[in-house]
């Protein structure tokens, strides 16, 4: 990822797929959805081929302590936008790894099939998830009828907000980046806030005020719903996030 300057003298973020795993086109989808269909402050993509991706710079720093209760505002908002089922129009990302979303009537059937098992299936099939983790997740999985239930209407998440993705100015978060959208119960975005410590208790103590937080998603769910950031880090670095999904799992008796 580079910053350039145009002949103008204006900055642009350009970024470049030399090896042909980064699905940059994704990325510029995700990016123009969430600025056509929402508020969320996002870079405007200017091109995007499949090799290429050139966005808007956004100016700001990873200081929220003044901004969290602004972050708590967009967010509310953004999960607002529903849709009548869950997943999304097509496949997104979730950093340049692909996210399937097909439309599923049942929360609990999408994160069960399209979260848990997929995620736990491309971390073992990268050898970094032990067999003996895989098959506790798929014991899991068959119980999430009995630990979690339907919310309603599927929101519109970013899906990957952690303080490397956020931007502040002041009181004012200036940008999200690097999406991983997809229509789902807003918990499992305020799970992922929760285990990186993205925002603090300002953030949840607004957002609680302007949309509701079910009784048990602290103590519960949020532990639960960790899972799929935790298995998508396996993915990635292995390491000491095994040990993390390891201790999730003895959690919920498994």
């Amino acid at each position: 990822m580079y910053r350039a300057e145009l002949v103008d003298g204006s900055a642009v973020v350009a970024k470049v797929d030399q090896t042909g795993e980064a699905n940059l086109e994704r990325e510029a989808y995700m990016l123009r959805y969430l600025g056509e269909k929402s508020e969320l402050p996002v870079p405007e993509v200017y091109h995007s081929s499949q090799n290429l991706l050139l966005m808007q710079f956004m100016e700001g720093g990873g200081n929220f302590s003044h901004a969290e209760g602004n972050a708590a505002e967009l967010l509310a908002a953004l999960h607002g936008i529903t849709a009548d089922a869950y997943g999304h129009e097509r496949d997104t990302l979730i950093g340049s790894l692909s996210q399937p979303n097909p439309w599923t009537s049942s929360w609990v059937d999408f994160f069960r099939e399209q979260r848990l098992l997929y995620a736990a299936r491309v971390a073992r099939e990268a050898g970094r998830l032990p067999a003996e983790l895989h098959r506790r997740i798929e014991e899991l999985a068959g119980r999430l009828d009995g630990m979690i239930a339907e919310p309603g209407r599927a929101s519109l998440i970013h899906g990957d907000v952690w303080s490397g993705n956020v931007l502040a100015r002041g009181d004012r978060i200036s940008a999200f980046l690097d999406p991983a959208i997809y229509h789902a119960d807003p918990e499992i975005e305020l799970a992922y806030i929760s285990l990186f410590n993205s925002f603090g208790p300002h953030f949840f103590e607004r957002y609680g005020e302007l949309r509701d937080i079910r009784p048990s998603f602290f103590e519960e769910r949020r532990h639960l719903y960790t899972l799929y950031p935790l298995l998508i880090h396996v993915y990635y670095f292995g390491g000491g996030y095994v040990g993390s999904v390891d201790a999730t799992l003895r959690r919920f008796g498994a």
